[in-house]
């Protein structure tokens, strides 16, 4: 709106005057990308799941945006214009404008004669915008894709795991020897740890820890941390310790040994438990996967105490009597609570550790009947030695094994997903046997499906908006027409820096969407004005336009593109959540601002003359048709 206006203040016009003409003549073509921006949006509001929740947010506010700064470029900048604008001349030029309307005269210059090559060579032009399409759909397919990029917020969480009959006493020291050896590390600041069942762990043998990092500038980032970590803790007798960094967000499942799940249910618990440590063996054996783990816990070596009840009986004892035995001999029961002006200490009851251990803990053991004496527990029972599960994961009512994992250096998680699945249907199980990824890799597959349906509904939703306003099925063509050089430019870019295509890149396509878009409409508007008004040639109305709308398409452009470079090179804690971003929308403004000066003048012409084709047939088949329906009575 300002450009347009200060253009006819330039030329002369006093600046209400020129307030008046520009506003009038950019009106329409501001509406027609407030309502075409707002349409590319609508999609995303009714979306579901967790990627409809991602994407309302953001729909609604760039929605809000975008219809309250129409209002304004409508109203109140015209407004401003003329009141504050001064007539050509009133102020003389300072040196850095002099300067930049010398650097922008050249450019256009640069640019026309551009345009006079484009106009000779249209053929060429028009066959290399079909082009971006087949490379815009082949980047599309090959690009490594992602859910949200992995993010360094300095935080480490760490999942500890020994031998499945390890006491808790046992973990408790595997957990403070691993301690010790992660403060060590120059780039951690503290660590909090709990060992045994408690704190999220679902079993003894386990020890859950939280690694808190020294801030960013002080260390490095939070993978060669862990990449340096590993061989440390590696050293851990009867330990294995693994390690994922903290995210930002995150998307359901178990807490499991590493980010990514992949749950697998039966009916048939005998059948599972065969099934998944070949999937999990399977699963180590892939380089693109790290920190292969697995939730199943079924060789626990257990001791069975059957006791014959008849002998027991007969010696006065009860089966309550050596149950409270057992557990007083080998549990711990809290009998008093110690108080203190600072803190409090519980006191517990359990026979000394001598007696605990070893393969005649069992057989040193009395039980005291009803008259007092002492009755051995080896004279009333018999000792069965057996592996029994240490614990059954369930996912709803169906007993589950979760196989976990987390990506190698350079993997993205698409070729992990699809690794997997083509694995699971080579594996060769019964059909009970059903596998499905969770959490984090169960929302990526849902946003993997929904992406493409997500830019089609967008593209069919903005089509019919322009073609309302255009009151044309040509002219929406032309301008969606700009949108492959802003997809390839994207992806391009992604691939260049070694990003993978993530929800947040996905945003910043969506943004092109807009942004290139509208340097297409102001393009087509201006070359209609000037057929309809000024009855210029197609070819003179587009070479007319391209020139006038050349300042205000670089100015906009530009202004996105400085915008958005903070996003691409910003650094610091959880800046790779953002950079994706950045990087999409510099990459796609960058490629879609030098192809759609061109690309965009060739759709035009050739459907403008495919339209006229389209008008002539239609108005050489109505004179026909009316002479059919007069013959009848004629006769």
């Amino acid at each position: 709106m300002i450009e347009n206006i200060v253009r006819y203040v330039e030329m002369g016009e006093p600046p209400f005057e020129a307030a008046l003409k520009g506003s009038g003549q950019i009106g329409f073509t501001i509406v027609s990308i407030t309502c075409s921006l707002t349409a590319v949006f609508i999609p995303l509001l009714f979306m579901s799941g967790i990627v409809g929740r991602l994407f309302h947010e953001f729909a609604m506010t760039v929605s809000i945006a975008v219809v309250v700064s129409a209002l304004i470029s409508l109203s109140l900048t015209p407004t401003m214009c003329a009141r504050l604008l001064r007539r050509e001349g009133e102020r003389p030029a300072g040196r850095f404008n002099q300067g930049s309307e010398r650097f922008f005269r050249r450019a256009l210059d640069g640019y026309d004669r551009g345009l006079q090559w484009v106009f000779r060579h249209q053929r060429p032009a028009l066959l290399s915008t079909l082009a971006l399409i087949v490379v815009t759909g082949y980047f599309y397919v090959t690009i490594p894709k992602g859910f949200f990029p992995e993010q360094d917020t300095g935080f480490i969480f760490g999942d500890a795991q020994t031998r499945e009959d390890a006491s808790f006493a046992a973990i408790a020291n595997i957990e403070h020897e691993i301690t010790k050896i992660i403060l060590r590390d120059p780039a951690v600041q503290g660590v909090v740890g709990f060992a045994g069942a408690t704190g999220g762990n679902s079993s003894e043998n386990t020890a859950r820890m939280f690694i808190q990092l020294k801030p960013f500038s002080q260390r490095a980032s939070v993978q060669q941390v862990i990449r340096r970590l590993r061989p440390n803790v590696a050293g851990v007798v009867g330990a294995k310790f693994y390690m994922q960094a903290g995210q930002d967000v995150t998307v359901g499942a178990r807490l499991e040994q590493a980010e990514y799940q992949y749950t697998m249910t039966d009916t048939n618990s005998d059948e599972l438990n065969h099934w998944a440590p070949i999937f999990l063996s399977k699963l180590q054996g892939m380089k693109i996967l790290t920190d292969v783990a697995s939730d199943q816990q079924i060789a626990s070596p257990q001791i069975v105490v059957q006791v014959d009840r008849n002998a027991a009986s007969q010696l006065g004892l009860s089966m309550s009597a050596i149950d409270a035995t057992l557990y007083d001999a080998f549990g711990q029961a809290q009998v008093a609570t110690i108080y203190s002006a600072t803190q409090q200490s519980y006191v517990i009851l359990e026979v000394q550790p001598k007696f605990q251990t070893g393969p005649t803990a069992l057989s040193s053991v009395y039980v005291a009947n009803s008259a007092g004496a002492e009755i051995p527990l080896s004279a009333v029972a018999h000792f069965v030695n057996k592996v029994e599960p240490l614990t059954i994961n369930h996912q709803g009512v169906f007993p589950s094994v979760t196989p976990s994992f987390n990506l190698a250096p350079g993997a993205a998680l698409s070729q992990a997903v699809d690794a997997i699945g083509a694995l699971s249907a080579q594996l060769r199980a019964p059909s009970t046997l059903h596998g499905d990824f969770e959490g984090t890799a169960q929302a990526f597959q849902a946003s993997l499906a929904s992406t493409p349906i997500l830019v089609a509904a967008a593209i069919v939703v903005v089509y019919v908006v322009l073609g309302m306003l255009y009151e044309s099925f040509i002219h929406p063509i032309t301008i969606l027409s700009a949108l492959p050089s802003a997809g390839v430019g994207a992806l391009i870019t992604l691939m260049a820096f070694r990003m993978d295509l993530t929800l947040i890149a996905i945003i910043g396509v969506i943004l092109l969407i807009g942004i290139v878009k509208k340097n297409a409409i102001m393009m087509i508007d201006f070359a209609l004005e000037a057929e309809r008004k000024e009855g210029r040639s197609p070819i003179e109305a587009i070479h007319q336009a391209c020139l006038q709308r050349f300042r205000p398409i670089m100015m906009t452009t530009m202004c996105a593109l400085i915008a958005g470079l903070p996003l691409a090179l910003g650094t610091g804690s959880g800046s790779e959540l953002r950079q994706p971003l950045g990087v999409a929308m510099v990459g796609g403004l960058i490629v879609s601002q030098f192809l759609t000066l061109y690309t965009t003048l060739v759709i035009y012409l050739y459907l403008d003359r495919l339209a006229n084709r389209l008008s002539g047939r239609a108005r050489d088949a109505a004179p026909a048709k009316a002479s059919v329906d007069q013959s009848p009575s004629s006769r």
